[in-house]
């Protein structure tokens, strides 16, 4: 007999950021769980997100040397989903002016998936989101 396959879970972009600085006090206990119990995944769109943060300097640290770390402290990993069935899903998706947002958001919603997210915009609007 195989395992089962884990639940997968994306992280917001915030997120991406906390973990590596370590700032898991910030996190409820529901998100803690979910990471340590899921498959942790994240967008390919936050790879540009990542890159656009460091660009205008909100993060100091190269966006590959972050993803690079937590895919070795906590196995997360970048998806390669397609990107019309992300587009397509983000079309439908009104309550946020954020591409980067709406692209996230569409991409976990895409893959009836939990997005482990702080912001409360999101929380408010998309019934997948995790805090």
């Amino acid at each position: 007999m195989g395992r089962a396959d884990k639940a997968v879970v994306y992280l917001d972009t915030h997120i991406v950021v906390w973990l590596y600085a370590g700032l898991t006090d910030k996190f409820t206990d529901i998100a803690k769980k979910t990471i340590d119990g899921c498959d942790v995944l994240i967008s390919q769109f936050i790879r540009l997100e990542l890159q656009y943060l460091f660009e205008i300097a909100r993060i100091k640290i190269k966006p590959e040397t972050l993803i690079t770390y937590l895919s070795r402290a906590i196995n997360l990993k970048v998806t390669n989903y397609p990107l019309d069935r992300i587009i397509e899903e983000a079309l439908k998706i009104d309550w946020t002016r954020d591409v980067f947002d709406r692209l996230l958001v569409a991409e976990a919603s895409a893959r009836e998936s939990g997005f482990i997210t702080a912001d409360e915009n999101i929380q408010s609007n998309f019934r997948q989101a995790i805090w």
